[in-house]
């Protein structure tokens, strides 16, 4: 971090918004607390997401507008967004509004119903609340991150597909049954290259998982793009590299390329479905998956040695 009395925001790493001292030295020398923070965006938005209640009430007592927009969203949508009820709650403080509109229907106050804090501000009345339907995603998704989110380590992939079946599946891919194969033993030297082209394939409610502990091939356009004819599947390489590696195929076409799923980014031109899918899954990428595909397995046996099939995938031409 550059010096505490820098009088600008200079320096400035995702740690120093926890750091009352540094950030009011900051604002005393000068710098602006309207202005954007490169490599970040306006400093209160900042701060609700990373921060500490003490640094988001010194920033919204200096702010021009506490409900300045900066990509369609309030400080204060923010904070509900990445669950800091602590930093709403001073912004709150600070004037804020829960109930402004924003965000395709999710001003904060709604927003905050489907956050474990769901009573984090007080109702008004007329406001909307949750929909059968999003009141339903929110139930469902507690119970299938506790569900699948089950990998300890990266390296793996798995694609969730919707309303095709293991067998339907399996064909659409060329795949044959790997019956000589001991899963077991695999699982114990999955870094072989004998097995790259070895997946597994299970049904579960509401479609299929095909998935690869080891590799990347669950993730790879060349096996998504068949399996997702006339449907959608939701895809995702855990890169030790690199991190979680995205992509959404719909009928053979791509529709997200290298996306981050479960990491908590949204756009104010998503929809209002894709907006409290990645509320609802921050942290829970494998999770995030089977919730855009629809499925809703009631264990975690299709990311397993457990999987349903295991099959072989024809050589790449």
């Amino acid at each position: 971090m550059a010096p505490i009395g820098a009088s600008d925001w200079s320096g400035i790493t995702y740690d120093s918004w926890t750091n009352l001292h540094a950030i009011r030295a900051r604002l005393d020398a000068g710098a602006d607390p309207d202005a954007g923070v490169f490599p970040f965006g306006c400093p209160l938005h900042e701060a609700a997401e990373h921060g500490s209640p003490e640094v988001v009430a010194e920033l919204a007592r200096r702010v021009t507008d506490v409900d300045a927009l900066h990509e369609g969203r309030t400080a204060l949508w923010t904070a509900v967004f990445h669950h800091r009820p602590d930093n709403a709650r001073a912004l709150v403080a600070a004037g804020a509004d829960p109930w402004r509109p924003m965000m395709n229907g999710w001003s904060p106050g709604r927003l905050s119903l489907a956050t474990p804090t769901p009573d984090l501000f007080a109702p008004r009345d007329g406001e909307a609340g949750l929909t059968d339907a999003e009141q339903a995603a929110v139930a469902a998704s507690r119970q299938l991150i506790d569900t699948v989110e089950c990998f300890d380590d990266d390296g793996y992939s798995v694609a969730c597909v919707a309303g095709v079946t293991a067998a339907e599946a399996a064909r659409r891919l060329g795949a044959v049954p790997a019956d000589d194969v001991d899963i077991e033993e695999v699982m114990e030297d999955m870094w072989s290259e004998e097995y790259d082209g070895l997946i597994g394939i299970t049904d579960v409610p509401g479609g299929c998982v095909v998935v690869q502990p080891w590799g990347y091939r669950a993730a790879d356009p060349h096996v998504l793009r068949p399996l997702s004819a006339g449907t959608v599947c939701y895809s995702l390489f855990a890169n030790p590299k690199s991190g979680n590696q995205g992509i959404v195929i719909r009928d053979g076409e791509t529709v997200g390329w290298d996306t981050h799923p479960g990491g908590g980014s949204v756009s104010q031109d998503d929809s209002a479905e894709e907006i409290l899918r990645a509320c609802l899954y921050q942290g829970a990428a494998v999770a995030y998956c089977y919730a855009g595909a629809g499925l809703l397995p009631s264990d975690a046996r299709s990311l397993t040695e457990e999987a349903g099939t295991w099959v072989t995938l024809p050589d790449e031409e």
